[in-house]
């Protein structure tokens, strides 16, 4: 092997160029194929490999394009001469290594020191070496438990199955790109699948995921291995989920101010106030440093405060204990007295005078906005897709407690190895979906940064955020703040504390920049889109932009994969799935549907009543 062979040459070095170079096609080649030993090579696949000897080391180097001279000089301005048919590819370098005879193995490098010549030999390499290089490249690895999960074959070696370092592809976050209907959420089931099927011999393994779905598509992939929760039951038949409990009082105060306020209006600013405000006394009463507001106008409980709203605290507390109170941390609050504050404290005044506590006149109260957040807090407790949520804590006797919320995401595997936790979030609108990524993305890295560095280590936890620009979009809208907060923060130091991310969106020019630059490792499918193209072409390491050209005719199921997690930039097939392992994502059939018949008006009446219900 990695011997220079004239029937797998196909031309020379005319220009090298940082780290690309030009090669010319040879001109007895009529046909962009070349034979050996019975099979058949392509010539100027784009992502495909090709090498160039150099003494005892051998270059190898990635197609990004293939062109006819006379087009290079038509975008120069120059004259078309004679020489102008001839066929020009260009090669990104990509490493280099040498062959070692006795011990029948490839001394790899990624990474260029020396460079090929003009005028030096190009060879295609047979499927053996293609293999042989993809091997090398993901070396013999030292650490304890293999981390090369197969997931794909590579395009230019069917035979040669795809390994992901998942140590780097989810410590350093990864993103999974492509248009509907390339094969995207099957990708990530593959992943998810390959991850979960890993052997590593007599140890267990037990990987730590947790997919936020917000169309109820993963369920049906992991049935068997996944503990799945719904946070508002929107179809009739799903008995295998759970009704997740993720009380209010988890959230950040900036959280559950977005929950409250929703969408920006004039009055955000001052509603943002009272909101605050009232948060604040509400999780100081309950952890004992204030006491309860009036439940009623008319009354002289406040008397002894200067003025009504000041704080009456509790026995053997002072100012001190205010001061140094983070209303952010997840303490339990009553609701009711969240409610109560703004109603007869905000929205009250002592009568002139005196120390009896009446209501601001109608036109006070309009001008301050009390009225409106307490309609809004009402119609939010009022709402069935927010029962999950939004039930009001009881006191100390209450059996919702931070540990066993943290359970549900990430305690110790339950009937027969369910590990994963799929939360489905499918039917809820985007003001309350926002909110609750950001409270779960939150959450979970809460929980990461309160670890022992020896827990840290026992217990990484990967993200997986489907949708993503639905929760942290490339634009400013309220409701995603907290979420793009959250995510953002996982994005840039999760790595060091055990949580990794997987970004999967259709949409990657919707994307916040900030988070998909963060990621390490990229998984493209089909792009149709010329504005995702382009966006992709920003972030791809390698220098391999030249390859986005080949996004909008990767056939389903075949993508670029590359960065930190891939042994080297390639173009894969992702493995095939059983029809009980893929995701509820497919299109449904339309002539199929419409072959069928119609609904009758018992059916529409079912449905109708699952509407109002």
């Amino acid at each position: 092997m990695f011997t220079p062979t004239d029937e797998l040459k196909i031309g020379q070095v005319v220009e090298v160029s940082g780290t690309t170079i030009k090669v010319e096609i040879s001109s007895k080649i009529s046909e962009l194929t070349r034979t050996f030993n019975g099979r058949v090579y392509p010539i100027g696949q784009i992502g495909s490999m090709v090498k160039i000897h150099y003494g005892r080391k051998v270059i190898f180097g990635l197609v990004t394009m293939l062109r006819m001279r006379s087009e290079e000089l038509l975008e120069a301005g120059m004259p078309i001469n004679t020489d102008s048919d001839q066929r020009l590819m260009e090669v990104q370098l990509l490493a280099e290594g040498s062959w070692n005879n006795s011990s029948s193995k490839l001394s790899f490098k990624r990474g260029i020191k020396t460079y090929p010549l003009p005028q030096q030999g190009v060879f295609l390499l047979t499927n053996d070496e293609i293999a042989c290089v993809y091997r090398s490249a993901e070396g013999e690895r030292e650490e304890k438990v293999n981390p090369l999960v197969p997931f794909a074959v590579y395009s230019a070696s069917e035979s040669t199955s795809c390994r992901a370092n998942i140590n780097k592809m989810f410590g350093m976050h990864c993103a999974v790109l492509g248009s509907t209907g390339s094969g995207k959420s099957g990708t990530v089931a593959a992943i998810i699948h390959s991850v979960l099927e890993h052997n590593i011999g007599e140890m267990s393994f037990s990987p730590q995921i947790v997919v936020i779905d917000p169309h109820g598509e993963y369920g049906a992939a992991f049935s068997e291995r996944a503990i799945q929760y719904r946070a508002y039951n929107i179809a009739a038949g799903e008995d295998q989920q759970e009704l997740i409990k993720l009380p209010y009082w988890l959230m950040s105060s900036d959280e559950f101010t977005s929950l409250i306020i929703g969408k920006t209006e004039e009055s955000a600013t001052s509603q943002n106030n009272i909101v605050q405000k009232a948060l604040t006394h509400a999780r100081m009463v309950a952890a004992g440093i204030v006491q309860p507001c009036p439940r009623e106008f008319d009354t002289e409980e406040l008397k002894e405060l200067e003025n009504h709203d000041d704080p009456k605290l509790c026995d053997k507390k002072d100012a001190s204990d205010i001061l140094e109170f983070d209303r952010d941390k997840p303490r339990p609050f009553c609701l009711d007295e969240f409610e109560s504050h703004i109603k007869f404290i905000q929205g009250g005044r002592f009568k002139k005078g005196t120390k009896i506590l009446e209501t601001l006149p109608p036109t006070d109260l309009g001008k301050a906005r009390i009225p409106s957040v307490l309609d809004k807090v009402r119609v939010l407790r009022k709402d069935k897709r927010l029962s999950f949520m939004l039930q009001c804590w009881k006191g100390e006797q209450d059996e919702i407690k931070l540990h066993k919320v943290l359970n549900q995401l990430v305690g110790v595997p339950v009937q027969d190895k369910k590990d994963i936790r799929i939360i489905d979030i499918s039917g809820l609108p985007n003001e309350v979906a926002g909110p609750l990524a950001a409270l779960i993305s939150r959450l979970l890295f809460q929980y990461k940064v309160f670890q022992t560095q020896e827990e840290k280590e026992k217990d990484p936890i990967l993200l997986v955020c489907e949708e993503a620009h639905r929760y942290v979009p490339d634009h400013g809208e309220a409701q995603y703040a907290a979420a793009q907060g959250a995510i953002r923060r996982i994005a840039r130091e999760g790595r060091k504390y055990g949580i990794g991310l997987m970004l999967v969106s259709q949409r990657p020019a919707d994307v916040d920049s900030t988070v998909i630059s963060q990621c390490g490792t990229w998984v493209v499918l089909r792009l149709t889109n010329s504005a995702d193209q382009q966006h992709v072409a920003r972030f791809l390491p390698d220098g391999l932009s030249g390859m986005v050209g080949a996004l909008p005719i990767l056939s389903q199921q075949e993508a670029i994969f590359v960065g930190e997690g891939a042994a080297l930039p390639s173009r894969i097939r992702v493995r095939d799935l059983q029809k009980n392992k893929l995701p509820k994502s497919n299109t449904i059939p339309f002539a199929e549907g419409w072959a069928n018949g119609r609904l009758d008006l018992k059916k529409l009446e079912a449905i109708a009543k699952r509407m109002c219900n």
